[in-house]
This record gives structure tokens, C-alpha cells and sequence, in this order.
């Protein structure tokens, strides 16, 4: 929920682990990304023991999580750390660009782009974070993936 101070407090106990995994292979940092809790991301990573780049049962990092959601604070938060790689595909092909154009995250869209990402990689289905844009209609997303800035060579 965003309490930051109840986070610090439970994680000056030792015996709670902040990599403690859910059924579905998230742990507290993805949840905290997928949910926008840009204050409780920074204070995990502030722990030696939390992996940012830690994929769940989906393949999905908390970067993933946080594109998906449009959260561009997070999104910049996870991208100072350098273990953090911000075109990993999911288990479906699907890097943080690619989702975060699917949902209209124009904000995460430009982050992203700021970095050295493939904005032409297709996921298992053929689908470039383009293609997804455009089913959308987000105008403001598919001009930023048309801009000759954003043109990365393909890898896919």
C-alpha cells in the first residue's frame, strides 16, 4: 500500500526476507512496481538481498510490472540500477517497451526510448510494441515509436 515506514520496520526484523516469493513468483519489489509505490521500490533497493531484475512465473521483472502500469517514476528508479535490463523479454517476448506501448504509457514510452532499447522487437506472436500502439490508437505512442530517435537496429 505505499507505507513505506512499515516496510523499513518489517525489514529490520531478521527473519523477513524482502525476496520471499508469491505463487506466481513475485516478490515484494514487483508488487511495489506494478503499484506505482515509487517510495517503498527505493527503499528495497536499498537492500543488498533484493534483485531488480528477478523474473517472476511470467517472466515479467518489476520493470515490466511498472511499464505496464505506467508508472514512469518507478520506471526511472529501476533503470539507475545497472543490473537492470530494460529490453528483456518476458516468457512471451514482451520487453517493458513493448507493454508499456500496448497500455498507451506514453510517459514509460519515452523513458524507455531514452535507452538503449530495441524499439522493433516482436514478441512470440510477431507484435512490435508499434503494431500494439497502433490497435490501441495511442497517437502520442506511435509517433514517439516512428521518430527517427527511437529507430534501434532490429535484433528479433
Amino acid at each position: 500500500m505505499g507505507h513505506e515506514g512499515v516496510v523499513k520496520v518489517l525489514l529490520g526484523r531478521g527473519d523477513v526476507n524482502p525476496e520471499k516469493l508469491e505463487n506466481n513468483g513475485k516478490t515484494p519489489l514487483h508488487r511495489a512496481a506494478e503499484r506505482g509505490r515509487e517510495g517503498v521500490v527505493k527503499v528495497l533497493l536499498g537492500r543488498d538481498d533484493v534483485n531488480p531484475n528477478k523474473p517472476d512465473n511470467y517472466g515479467k521483472t518489476p520493470l515490466h510490472w511498472a511499464a505496464w502500469g505506467g508508472h514512469d517514476g518507478v520506471v526511472k528508479v529501476l533503470l539507475g540500477r545497472d543490473e537492470v535490463n530494460p529490453d528483456k523479454p518476458d516468457s512471451n517476448g514482451r520487453t517493458p517497451l513493448y507493454l508499456a506501448a500496448w497500455g498507451g504509457q506514453e510517459g514509460v514510452v519515452k523513458v524507455l526510448l531514452r535507452r538503449d532499447v530495441n524499439s522493433n522487437k516482436s514478441d512470440e506472436n510477431g507484435k512490435t510494441p508499434l503494431d500494439r500502439a497502433t490497435e490501441g490508437g495511442y497517437q502520442g505512442v506511435i509517433a514517439l515509436l516512428q521518430s527517427p530517435e527511437s529507430a534501434a537496429p532490429s535484433l528479433s
